[in-house]
């Protein structure tokens, strides 16, 4: 028998490396979710780049990189003063400091109405960009800095290998009026509206989550026996879109994702509720080392 030539048994060799390497179809969908996933924690309305959050009280509140303001800004990217937001019973106004150049949507403010509004009301100075949210009864200004040293560091987010068997199918019990009591990381607990439960399997064991949102868009917190360990101690989330005709919801953990908690003190993300702590080590989705 004749035999190969060096090249060619060189390919035959690689050849399972190279079957290795190429992802399935599945498996590309799943890499272009991830990919998607840091453009948008790295964008400007990412979580990346947030600066600061703190939180109102009634009346006036100054604020700018001096220490004298009671919201004091990054000194490399502010004026000593910025003026003023004034709440003022659940309405909050800006009133800007003579020549502090504060913009909305690139026009120059004096004064301007920032909540509640439609959309929020993004105040403009250098890099910084700030607006206003409410959390129970309470209000909190929301500072970003575009040029947020966290963006230019990030270097991603780990994950666990994508297998489809990760991707199962939970049958979607509906149910009316169920509510479900939130805690978020401050202690604030809000009664959320389930429309129904989602009942799987995983090694034999059955499992339940129970979801907010609506019939069309289900929203979890979940934790599981990786949860601390090898995947954030604050849960993880999955987005799912609503059961199909036949009741099923295509509830895929290798698009579990971590919280804004995790890469950022500066949010307020909700916790998993007790009824969604898993009996089972879900190893798929985003992990957690602690490093971002």
């Amino acid at each position: 028998m004749k035999s190969l030539s060096k090249p060619m048994a060189t390919l035959l060799a690689l050849l399972p490396l190279l079957a290795f390497a190429i992802d399935t179809p599945y498996e590309e969908t799943i890499r272009a979710w991830q990919k998607k996933r840091i453009e948008s924690l790295k964008s400007e309305d990412g979580w990346l780049n947030l600066a600061g959050l703190f939180w109102l009280k009634e009346g006036i509140n100054t604020l700018g990189s001096s220490d004298k303001n009671s919201i004091v800004f990054p000194a490399n990217h502010s004026k000593a003063s910025l003026g003023k937001l004034v709440l003022k019973n659940g309405t909050v106004t800006f009133e800007a400091a003579p020549d502090a150049g504060v913009s909305v949507a690139g026009q120059s403010v004096t004064k301007q109405a920032v909540f509640p509004a439609t959309k929020p009301v993004v105040l403009e100075h250098q890099s910084l960009r700030w607006f206003v949210i409410k959390r129970g009864d309470k209000y909190a200004v929301r500072l970003r800095d575009l040029e947020s040293p966290e963006v230019k560091s990030f270097a991603g987010i780990p994950t666990f290998p994508v297998q489809e068997n990760w991707r199962v199918k939970a049958k979607f019990i509906p149910t009316t009026g169920e509510k479900i009591a939130i805690i978020d990381v401050t202690g604030r607990v809000s009664q959320e509206e389930s429309p129904g439960r989602l009942v799987f399997t995983v090694d034999g064991k059955e499992q339940i989550l129970i979801p907010t949102g609506d019939k069309e868009h289900l929203f979890v917190v979940f934790a599981d026996e990786t949860t601390r360990h090898e995947t954030y101690g604050g849960g993880r989330f999955l987005d799912l879109d609503g059961p199909n005709a036949d009741g099923y919801v295509d509830l895929d953990f290798n698009k579990a994702y971590n919280p804004p908690c995790a890469f950022t003190p500066y949010a307020t993300c909700p916790t998993p509720p007790k009824e969604n702590r898993l009996t089972v080590a879900i190893r798929a989705g985003e992990q957690y080392k602690g490093d971002h």
